[in-house]
This record gives structure tokens, sequence and C-alpha cells, in this order.
């Protein structure tokens, strides 16, 4: 089972979906533009995470070869999803970069600066991204509505992808909305980890890929012992790389979690651990747009003095261990078991 080849066949879905989108906006005289700006999001980068996650889920549920084409269209469906999710998060959260590359919001501005001038460029930006994040939302029901499935298939799956689609919008709304200045509440930082990157980047492609398959319920349980683990440790390693991450490797600033006072268990656990003066630090300097690298290296000392860069690490050595005993257990066919130890490894050891 190579994971090269999925991602590769995953996105010449995507290129041909897109290719025959740009070729119906040609024809209608619609800007080019939408197609070009979503082609260039999705090219840029990005792991394929829930992709392959919904084939493996597939394999787990005994299916074998290559996945056929309806598997793979479902698969890239949760991609384009993904796209319209990471859209609507960066300009929510007013971020200039994702993968390397300027945000969709960004690159829109750039583009109508010289008509409009900077100010209305930025709002007009930001206005026709949302757009195409829609746009991207309503195209990831139609690769999915559109891959061949039979009523069977749809039956199950659709109820799945309706609870990922709950869940990760309830996830970025808590993710939002306890956003400020710092605190010790770890239970909720988790929740937001869990609704927000375990069960939606992980959990749900795994099962919508077993649902395929019309995999068990017990099956479902099992990739749920493997998924949520690992998706809390994804999210606690990205937690460290916005903090202590280099630019450069991660494709994202190193100061935005801390400029927007995101409320990670990284900082939950600094603030539990933390002296009088170390939290009035944190509060002076966490959620302050105008903060530098100087107040991010404060921040970061005072990560490294409670231990809460060290804790954060054990936390997500211990997930990945509970997820390999969850593989261990679940019996499933070997090149699965094999590839979701190495993807474990890879989400929660990663650079970037």
């Amino acid at each position: 089972m190579e994971l090269a080849d999925l991602r590769a066949r995953t996105d010449t879905v995507l290129n041909d979906f897109l290719a025959s989108k740009a070729r119906t906006a040609a024809a209608c005289r619609w800007p080019d533009e939408v197609t070009g700006a979503l082609r260039d999001f999705l090219f840029a980068g990005g792991k394929r995470i829930r992709p392959l996650l919904c084939v493996l889920g597939w394999h787990a549920a005994g299916e074998q070869g290559s996945p056929p084409a309806p598997v793979l269209a479902t698969a890239a469906s949760l991609e384009m999803f993904h796209t319209f999710a990471l859209i609507h998060d960066d300009i929510m959260d007013g971020s200039v970069t994702r993968r390397g590359q300027p945000t969709v919001h960004q690159a829109l501005a750039a583009r109508y600066t010289a008509r409009h001038g900077a100010h209305a460029a930025g709002r007009l930006g930001a206005g026709a991204a949302v757009l195409i994040g829609d746009l991207a939302l309503a195209w990831s029901d139609e690769l999915l509505h559109t891959a061949g499935l039979s009523d069977a298939q749809l039956a199950d799956v659709l109820p799945l992808l309706d609870a990922m689609r709950t869940e990760v919008m309830y996830g970025q709304y808590l993710d939002l909305t306890a956003a400020g200045l710092p605190t010790g509440d770890l239970e909720l930082a988790m929740a937001i980890a869990r609704y927000k990157t375990a069960k939606y980047s992980v959990e749900r492609p795994l099962h919508i890929g077993a649902a395929l398959a019309a995999g068990s319920a017990r099956l479902r349980a099992d990739l749920s012992a493997y998924a949520l683990p690992v998706g809390e440790a994804f999210q606690l390693r990205d937690d460290l790389l916005g903090v202590f991450g280099a630019p450069e490797i991660t494709g994202k600033p190193a100061l935005d979690d801390i400029r927007q006072g995101k409320h990670t268990a990284l900082l939950a656990l600094a603030w539990r651990h933390a002296t009088p003066a170390q939290r009035r630090q944190m509060n002076a300097l966490i959620s302050d747009p105008d903060m530098n690298m100087e107040g991010a290296l404060i921040i970061r000392s005072i990560l490294i003095a409670t231990g809460a860069r060290d804790m954060a690490e054990r936390m997500i050595t211990a997930r990945r261990t509970q997820a390999e005993q969850a593989v261990a257990r679940a019996g499933l066919p070997p090149a699965v078991a094999t590839a979701l130890r190495e993807l474990a490894t890879t989400a929660t050891a990663r650079a970037a």
C-alpha cells in the first residue's frame, strides 16, 4: 500500500475535476480566477491526510487491491471540503500565509490592489475568498454525489459526513470564542483539539472509508480508538510548531497563534504552572496584535521554564503509544496496520 501513490491518485481526481470546472467557466465567460485560486491553493502543498485515511478505512473493512473510482472520488471530496474549511479559517484568523504561500484572501487582495487601493482590495479579497470557499464546499458535495456510489453506500456515508461537518464547525466556533487572555482550562483546549482536529481530520475520514465497504460498528470503534489519540497528538504538535516552529519549514508565521491568543493545551499547561510574574507577562503579550519576536521569545522561555513544552511532548508520546496499541488490538489487515502506524509517527513527529 503506497501512500505516495494514493496521494497522486487523489490529486489526479482533483485536477481533473477543476479542469472540467475551468472549461465550464470559460464557456460561460465566468472569471477564471475562481478555479485558478482553488487550484493554486490545492496544489501549493497539503498532506492529503483525510483522503488517505478514507482509503485506509476502506481497506480496513477488508477491501483489497486498488481503490475504485467511487472510493477515490469520495476521498477527494474530503480534501475539497478541507479546502473550504482552510480558506474560511484563514479569513477568520487574519492569516497572511498558508503552506508558504499567500492565503487565498491575501492573494485575491493583491490582485485588486492596483485597481481599488489597499483598503478596498483587502475587503474585496476577503469577500471573494468567502465565496470561493463556499464554492469549494458546494463542489465537495458534487464530488461525492457524482462519485457513483450505490444507494446503500450513500445511506451509510451521508450521516457520517453530516456529523463530521457539524463537529468541525463547533470545534472552530470553540476555537474562535475561546481565544483571548490565557487560562489554565486544559479540558477546553483538548475539546477544541478533539472536535477541530481529531474527529474531523482522522476519525471521520476513517469511518467514511469503512462505510464505503460496509464496515461493522465494531470496526468503527476500533478505528476511533486509534484516531482520537492520533488526532489529539497531531493538534498538540501543531500547537508546538505554532510557537517553536520555523516559518520557512511550517509555511506559517511563528507569531500568529500567540498574537491571536489561541487557547491551546500548550498555553493552558503553562498558565497552570506559571508564577504570578510569568502570568503577568503572558497577559501582557498574548493576544497583542503588535507583539514582535522579542515578545515571542519571552513566551517561549515561559513555555520552557514552566515545563509546558515538555509536558506537551509527553502528551504526544502517550497518545501515539495509545494509538499504536489500538492498532495492535484491532486485528487490522497488516498493510493497513503498517500504514496507520506510519501515519501516526509522521503526524506526531513532523516538523511542518
